[in-house]
């Protein structure tokens, strides 16, 4: 099964080979049809903190890190 890749803004990188991304999806809400943003924050690991708050990044899953970590950063 290919592993699932998303793109989100870098909002946090204050801990060593960690970033946090947030990643919004929009979508048409079923009863109301009107488009709808909704966001979610992943921790992905980030080995050369290369990456700093404000950066557009894409992520692809992978095999857990640590306890929240199941995301990798991928190399642009």
């Amino acid at each position: 099964m290919p592993k699932r890749i998303l793109t989100g803004t870098v909002t946090s990188d204050k801990n060593e080979q960690t970033v946090t991304v947030s990643v919004e999806r929009r979508f048409k809400h079923p009863v109301l049809k009107k488009i709808i943003r909704k966001s979610k924050k992943y921790r992905a690991h980030d080995p050369k903190n290369s990456f700093k708050e404000g950066d557009q990044v894409r992520i692809q899953e992978c095999a857990p890190v640590s306890k929240s970590k199941r995301w990798e950063v991928l190399v642009a």
